[in-house]
């Protein structure tokens, strides 16, 4: 089951440079596990995290809704064999941001170390797993209470998500060229950022300049493109086995229609537009591959550019067995690095 950890520890002089608040980085380095949707993420972190006595922290900024479980791959609860945490942390539709995932990870990061345990970081949204591991300061806009935010929130609900974006291109054209007009939640957070004095656009563009936070090792899962490609397609056909569907009608008859037409709600826009009898639900089950395959696309030129990480071939881990190999090798990988059991500065 995810659960909250408990709150932070006290500061370790000389652990390396602190956020501006919170918890210090932990003593050993974080285990970083990524790579595109369907590459065998949860289920290698959660093998590595077994051989290291470790716990898995998801990355993946749909996972932290509840109720949206299949949609969004998350691992099932009976399949848990090591504890998870970054799941089901709010409703649909409640707004949640990288500023808040940093915070929730730094204090899990803490908590697992305080238990003596290793953290494994394993997700696909890669801005929520350099604001975990990288030096980033948020600024206060994108916190919560922000009355900036319920502003613009209620000015989207009243006039619809193409004139909030209308607006923002009026105030900040470079932002909004930079986010889709459906994207309400972070069209929202342009505008909160522009209060603070800060434009969404050059902070997506300054990312590449930020120092590490805590020292980390990190592990890309690759995929041949046309291997990746029929992975997907299998996980979709899964996910309707598994009752996506049912799931989504749940969802509609608790009032989160809003939350699951978001743009980034793979999955769960393109059955609502079935159910609607906007199109059939095979015409929903291709769409929701072909959006699944353009946002693999885009996780892989996010992780591609970053350095540091060290690739492995995921090609033939395609069941249970395979993914458990490729897990033994990553930890073989890490101790041969020294960094399965060092601390900070070693």
């Amino acid at each position: 089951m995810a659960d909250r950890p408990a709150g932070g520890r006290a500061l370790r002089p000389g652990a390396g440079r602190p956020a501006l608040s919170g918890p210090l980085p932990p003593e050993r380095p974080v285990i970083a596990v990524v790579g595109p949707t369907a590459s065998g993420k949860s289920a290698v972190a959660q093998a590595v995290a077994q051989a290291l006595d470790g716990e898995v922290v998801s990355a993946d900024s749909m996972q932290v809704y509840r109720g949206m479980d299949i949609g969004t791959g998350k691992v099932p609860v009976a399949e848990r064999v090591v504890p998870h945490h970054g799941l089901d942390l709010v409703d649909p539709g409640q707004a949640y941001s990288a500023a808040l995932f940093q915070a929730y990870a730094r204090e899990a990061f803490a908590a697992i170390e305080g238990r003596g345990r290793r953290a494994i970081l394993a997700g696909g949204t890669g801005f929520y797993v350099r604001a975990a591991l990288d030096d980033y300061r948020f600024p206060v806009g994108e916190q919560v209470g922000n009355p900036v935010r319920e502003r613009w929130q209620r000015y989207a609900e009243e006039q619809g998500a193409q004139a909030l974006w209308e607006r923002l291109r009026e105030q900040d054209p470079a932002s909004a060229e930079a986010i889709h007009p459906n994207n309400v939640v972070r069209v929202v957070r342009a505008f909160e950022l522009l209060a603070e004095g800060e434009s969404y656009a050059r902070q997506k563009a300054s990312l590449a300049a930020v120092a590490p936070w805590a020292a980390a090792q990190w592990v890309g899962l690759a995929v041949e493109p046309g291997r990746l490609a029929a992975r997907i397609e299998a996980r979709v056909d899964a996910m309707f086995d598994q009752g996506l569907v049912e799931e989504v009608e749940g969802l509609l008859a608790r009032g989160y229609g809003q939350a699951l037409t978001a743009a980034s709600a793979i999955g769960y826009k393109e059955v609502v537009a079935a159910l609607r009898d906007e199109c059939s639900l095979d015409e929903a089950r291709e769409a929701i591959k072909a959006a699944t395959r353009r946002y693999a696309k885009r996780q892989r030129t996010w992780f591609r550019s970053d350095g540091r990480i060290a690739w492995f071939d995921t090609d033939e881990a395609d069941d249970p067995r395979g993914f458990e190999e490729l897990a033994q090798r990553i930890v073989e990988h890490l101790e041969g690095s020294g960094l399965a059991t060092a601390g900070v500065g070693c």
